[in-house]
């Protein structure tokens, strides 16, 4: 006896929340000494991304998005390193700044954009303050500039375009338990009598079942007696009557009087009032929500404008703006 398999329960996969990482010196993290040799072999862009595919097993970024937005990153990121002439340790550091930071970002669908943004300053800091063994000097102050100006340019200006690339979708499913009432119970069927209980009985052997928005049809058995006649001594009288031209008499079964309707009871007056105060609660509250959120929104998107002036410094904003976009042109 071969037994149905029994139904997977899909786990509900654990969503990271923002929290904050401590930074620390990531030279030679990602890149090694023989892989910036290699990259520095090449002579053009395509033997690079080849290079950076072999390293960081992007083999499939000419058919996947992600993968081929991974790619971009990280060859724009060597491109800026190679046309501001950093040293094979102060590229290293960058490329690793820029590879965790991306990191950080995707860990959560949730916005982390104040965690992002702390965490890249303080990786800048550790490569930029000589304060061993947490930190080591390996960028100027005219550095630190640059890399500041080409990576809020680059990528904190398309944050949520990354998070939406490489995050998933999270769906918030509302469950409500009324106090005091008890829960609906499943419609049943009751095979014997032809009758469906929280239901009717429809032509054709037809549930109509009324559920939480829908309806739904599904088949019931009206009656479980045998019929009086078999199916071959149907046709055979069948055939008959049609050689006889004449009409064949067909035994019906007298349709049942519909069930006499229950009166109500006392309480359903009290359960529609308080079913519409619930409904009218619920509404207001949405809206409430919505309109936290719109103003959650706005006021993140004033943060962010706001770190990224500070960020620029002023006259910095348009020599960091031309310093990226030429790097990604060459």
């Amino acid at each position: 006896m071969i037994l149905p398999d029994e139904p997977q329960i899909q786990e509900i996969p654990k969503i990271i929340q923002p929290r904050n990482h401590k930074a620390k010196v990531s030279v030679w993290a990602d890149l090694t000494v023989d892989d910036l040799d290699r990259i520095n072999e090449s002579l053009n862009a395509d033997h690079i991304k080849m290079v950076l595919a072999d390293v960081f097993h992007l083999d499939d970024h000419k058919t996947s998005l992600k993968t081929g937005i991974i790619m971009d990153l990280y060859y724009y990121t060597l491109q800026f390193a190679r046309d501001n002439k950093f040293s094979k340790e102060q590229t290293s550091a960058f490329f690793s700044i820029v590879k965790k930071t991306h990191e950080v970002c995707i860990e959560t669908p949730f916005g982390n954009l104040d965690q992002t943004f702390s965490y890249f300053k303080e990786m800048v800091l550790c490569h930029a303050v000589n304060r061993p063994p947490h930190s080591i000097e390996l960028f100027s102050a005219d550095q630190v500039r640059l890399v500041t100006e080409y990576t809020v340019n680059t990528y904190f200006r398309h944050f949520k375009m990354y998070k939406y690339a490489f995050t998933p979708l999270v769906r918030l499913d509302l469950s409500i338990n009324y106090v005091g009432m008890p829960p609906t119970p499943p419609p049943t069927e009751d095979l014997k009598g032809g009758h469906v209980e929280d239901g009717c009985v429809g032509q054709g052997g037809l549930s109509l079942e009324q559920g939480d928005s829908q309806l739904r049809f599904s088949p019931v058995v009206l009656d479980s007696t045998p019929r009086p006649h078999s199916a071959v001594d149907l046709w055979d009288v069948a055939d008959e009557g049609e050689a006889a031209g004449e009409e064949i008499p067909v035994e019906t079964e007298p349709e049942p009087e519909p069930p006499a309707q229950s009166p109500q009871p006392d309480e359903s007056e009290a359960r529609k009032e308080l079913r519409g105060m619930i409904q009218t609660f619920l509404a207001e509250e949405i809206k409430k929500m919505k309109t936290s959120v719109d103003d959650q929104l706005r006021s993140t998107e004033e943060v962010l404008n706001k770190k990224l002036d500070v960020a620029e410094g002023g006259g910095g904003k348009k020599s960091g703006r031309n310093s990226a976009k030429g790097g990604k042109k060459k």
